[in-house]
């Protein structure tokens, strides 16, 4: 399919809170190497930022990102930061926090609600910013509640520190427990077509009933999860793909949108042809019979 000229906008729009995103976005993870993590080969400075300001010039203006998001080189906030402010009036940042990684690289300790005030500010200082857009708790296996960290950010919320908060990595009942300290304007989960998951199938179901946005993570990466982009896509993908004119990659994209019109797709590449091709996965319209399709290996795998 043709992408030079297809812009963010043609996915459509949905609100976090009171800010209006096009559902299709951005994830910076993959901006500060070729591995996430401080895996790999820290990435070539002028084209991460080139691909961020083409972000920009594709209509693109949610981008989601972490403090932690770091190579042995690169910081993605520094480069949001550097590529973009003075920041668009319309561009809305949602970053995450609770894990802890130092700047050698390794995993800390998780937050602790007493900390999450010192990852927020991490933030607000490296983006530049005054106040935080959106932010997600995302909440680490050690802890089976998350009621004390999401009321910690939910003073800071109060604080003018935060517009919105939102949650990560959870289950049902997790939504629920935040809801009744605090507003969730988003919830981000892994999901994705080869990864069937009962649980963030209902999450999703809920989450479009009560109006919240629905943030896949690793949705074009899949099994390949922080080792990128799959590669491994099955022939009913291919089948699809080729009757659009399409890569598999982009097939994955469309299909992460049909989920529901709730649901935002935030790709995240440091190659600026193929933030050209995400983009334009926007616009692909897939038919219920070519959904069905998809959805076949999906079923029996769950």
């Amino acid at each position: 399919m043709s992408s030079q000229t297809i812009t963010a906008d043609t996915a459509g729009t949905w609100k976090l809170g009171d800010l209006p995103v096009h559902r299709l976005g951005f994830g910076a993870m993959r901006l500060t190497g070729s591995a996430a993590f401080h895996l790999g080969t820290p990435s070539d400075r002028d084209r991460s930022i080139a691909v961020l300001r083409k972000a920009i010039d594709l209509g693109v203006n949610h981008i989601d990102t972490a403090a932690f998001y770091f190579s042995s080189l690169r910081s993605a906030n520094e480069l949001i930061n550097s590529a973009l402010a003075p920041y668009p009036d319309d561009l809305v940042i949602v970053t995450k926090v609770g894990p802890y990684r130092a700047w050698s690289g390794e995993w800390g300790t998780s937050a602790r609600p007493e900390d999450l005030r010192a990852h927020v500010e991490e933030n607000l200082r490296q983006l530049g910013r005054d106040h935080l857009d959106v932010v997600n708790l995302r909440r680490m296996p050690k802890y089976d509640s998350i009621a004390e960290h999401f009321g910690a950010l939910a003073e800071l919320r109060e604080a003018g520190l935060i517009r919105h908060l939102g949650i990560s990595n959870v289950e049902p009942r997790h939504l629920a427990e935040a809801q009744a300290i605090a507003p969730v304007v988003c919830v981000q989960n892994r999901y994705a077509l080869d990864l069937p998951d009962p649980a963030t199938d209902e999450l999703l179901r809920i989450c479009g009933e009560q109006g919240i946005a629905f943030v896949p993570f690793y949705a074009v990466a899949g099994e390949a999860g922080e080792g990128g982009a799959t590669t491994a896509h099955d022939e009913e993908v291919r089948a699809v793909a080729r009757a659009h004119g399409a890569s598999p990659t982009q097939i994955r994209i469309a299909w992460t949108l049909h989920q529901g019109p709730h649901v935002l797709a935030i790709p995240g590449t440091g190659n600026p042809d193929h933030l050209v091709e995400n983009v334009a996965a926007g616009a692909i319209r897939l038919t219920s019979e070519e959904l069905d399709r998809l959805n076949a290996p999906r079923r029996k795998d769950g």
